[in-house]
Order: structure tokens, then sequence, then C-alpha cells
């Protein structure tokens, strides 16, 4: 990807000398206020301008943050007060929005997936290296201290060579508490599209790209019912698989099972297990930025918590763009990038497909294993990777 855009003109923040990377957000729904709240605390980061199809929302949002305003998605994209656009539209839209983004010069920041298809978001990568911009994407919940302990233990050697993981996330289904969960179970939902990203990031932070995938999936109910809100009690049809499991081998030859159902009613299975030659590490849940680490070790027979070793402390979804804002200014990869999101994507679909035909699938991309965060790191902070 092309990295020799910089922001135009950064404006300085209040709390650090920091030059502030200026963030114009497309989408007020559910969840930007997680980054709301995020976004404002980081230094090299400042909210200008918020967009969205209800232009209420957008105010009432853009109020609440100090300095900011409402804007109209296709002002957003060409304003002068707009280094990076943050993107947390719905899936169907990720394309269509980083496209117009990078059409006005713009960085881009998503939420995951990077777009709804391998097509798609190929063509957007394609379109940010011929303009000379960057394009991040969610997950960033591998950067904090969980999932950063974790590599540091399994980079440190200390539980040997690894050669297996497991990835497992089950419930019984959205429906029960979402009063609107159709989205989930047409093309493009499912528990694999929906939860993969985090599981499949946090694998190949761990264990590197995937080179080969196999998988079965099915769809146990054709039918669910709504539990919650207004429309409680209204059945609607699912058009996708709601249980897959497959295999996955990574480029450096360890395999890693993944199940990610939303036909479990109750599970007593690890989220994420690493096995090396030399013991096992459990891993927190990669939908979260920290949580508690265990190894057992061949020798000590077992299990023990490992301290803090890696990772942005007090980390919540924002942290990926402000990440990218500091790699900006070195001139360095970030590290919730493009190239790790498509990946993922791929891997997905190639899943997927893999069910579908009963045959392995090759994937056909791949990405650096992103550089890792180092103990006590602030996002912000300059050439951290001098440190590891």
């Amino acid at each position: 990807m092309g990295d020799t855009m910089t922001p135009t003109t950064p404006t300085t923040s209040a709390t650090s000398a920091t030059p502030a990377l200026r963030v114009g957000v497309v989408g007020a729904g559910n969840i930007s206020g997680q980054y709301f709240e995020a976004v404002p605390r980081l230094p090299n980061l400042r909210i200008t301008a918020v967009a969205d199809l209800d232009a209420d929302r957008a105010a009432a949002a853009a109020s609440r943050i100090p300095g900011a305003r409402a804007a109209k998605p296709n002002e957003l994209y060409t304003a002068e007060d707009v280094d990076l656009v943050l993107n947390l539209t719905i899936p169907a839209a990720h394309a269509e929005v980083a496209h117009a983004a990078i059409a006005g010069g713009k960085h881009v920041y998503g939420e995951k997936p990077l777009a709804a298809t391998t097509a798609e978001a190929r063509s957007v990568l394609e379109a940010a290296e011929r303009a000379g911009v960057r394009v991040g994407c969610a997950p960033d919940t591998v950067l904090g201290t969980g999932i950063q302990t974790a590599r540091a233990v399994l980079d440190a050697g200390d539980v040997g060579v690894p050669v297996a993981a497991t990835a497992f996330m089950v419930t019984p289904g959205h429906e029960r508490w979402h009063p609107a969960p159709e989205f989930y179970y047409r093309p493009g939902g499912g528990p694999l599209l929906d939860m993969g990203p985090y599981y499949l990031t946090a694998l190949v932070t761990l264990l590197g790209p995937v080179k080969r995938v196999v998988g079965m999936s099915s769809t146990p109910r054709p039918t669910r019912v709504i539990g919650s809100g207004p429309r409680a009690g209204t059945e609607f049809a699912v058009e996708v698989e709601t249980h897959v499991t497959g295999v996955l081998e990574h480029e450096d030859g360890a395999l890693s099972t993944l199940l990610m159902s939303f036909d479990v009613w109750a599970g007593q299975l690890p989220r994420i297990e690493v096995y090396g030659s030399g013991g096992s590490l459990e891993v927190p849940d990669p939908n979260g930025f920290d949580g508690e680490v265990r190894i057992f070790r061949a020798e000590a027979k077992e299990w023990e918590q490992v301290p803090e070793r890696g990772g942005y402390r007090d980390a919540s979804r924002g942290y990926g763009v402000s990440d990218l804002a500091r790699a900006l200014g070195e001139g360095v990869p970030h590290r919730a990038n493009g190239q790790l999101a498509y990946h993922v994507l791929d891997v997905m679909e190639s899943l997927l497909a893999a069910a579908k035909s009963g045959d392995s699938v090759r994937i056909g991309s791949t990405c650096e294993r992103p550089a890792a965060v180092p103990a006590g790191a602030r996002p912000e902070d300059q050439e951290q990777e001098k440190e590891l």
C-alpha cells in the first residue's frame, strides 16, 4: 500500500504537542458510541465532523463532541478539516464509503469487515494504493494487553514451537436479544462473518497467515423467532449457514480448528488455546481488549497466570485509528491494516467455499504479521518498533 500521503495540515491536540489526525465519522449508529467515548481521549486524534444518512442523528452525535460539527456524507469526503474517514456504516456500505473517501484524498479506517466480498475489498485496497492513502480496519482488539501478552509468550518460545490451536465462538443466536436480527441470518451474515474477524485476526496475529482451509457447515433450523422488542414472536427465514467448522493450515505449519455457531445453547469450550511443543497457552476472548492469559509448561505441569507482557493498556475501539496516526508520523506500517483485514476476509470466504465443495481451498492472499505492541506502549508513542 502507498504510504506517501500525510494528513493535510493537521491541527495540534489540546492535550498533546503531537499533530492530531483529524477524523470525520460516517455512521452514527450503535457502534459509534464506543468510538465517540474513546477517540477524544487519544491525543493524536480529533473528531472534526460526524455524518449520517439521518441528519438529526449526526447532529445529536456531533453536539456531544467538543469541536465537532454535523455534516452530510458527500461533504465530509472532501472536507478540508478531515484527514481520515472513520467508516462506521453497515457492512454492505463499507466499500462504497471507502471509495468515496479515497476519491476525496482521505485515509480510511472502517469497522469489520473491510467489505462485503473480497472482490470489493480488493478494489478498495487498489484504489487506496493509487491514491497514496492508507486503509485500516477493525478489529483492533488484538492490540490490547490480552492478545499481545499471549503473542509475547509465543514469540519468546515459552510453549515451544506452535503445533495447533483451537478457536470457538458458540451461542444459540442473536435473535434472543436483538430486536431486528434478520441481517445476521442473510447473505453477509452468519456466525463466521459476524464474529470470525475477531477470532481469525487473533489467530493470524498469534500464528501468522493462513495458506489452506477445509470446512463443513450446516443450517439446522430453517427459521428463527425474534425474542425481544416490539416484534417479539415474529418468525423469519434463515438464509445462511449458522454452524461452521473447519481447519486452517497456517503458513508456518500450525493447524487451527475453528468453530463458529449460532446453534449451541451452552458450552465450556475455550475461546482460543494454542498448543506448542513445550506447553499450552490459554488466550482471552478476542472480542475484548484485555483478559487473563494462562500458560501450562511441560516442566511445571500446572496452569499459571501470565503477567502483562505487551499491548495497549485500557484500550478500546479507536485505538487502531490512533495506531494508524502514529504509524503515519513514523512512516511505518500500521497494525490494524487493510492487508490483514483482506486476508481475514479471504480466509472466511474460502472456508465457506470449502464447506460447500467438500474440498480444501488454498488461500489466494497473504499478509505480514503485524508488529507486536510493546508492554506499556501508548498508541500515540513514536518509534515503537525500535523498542522490540
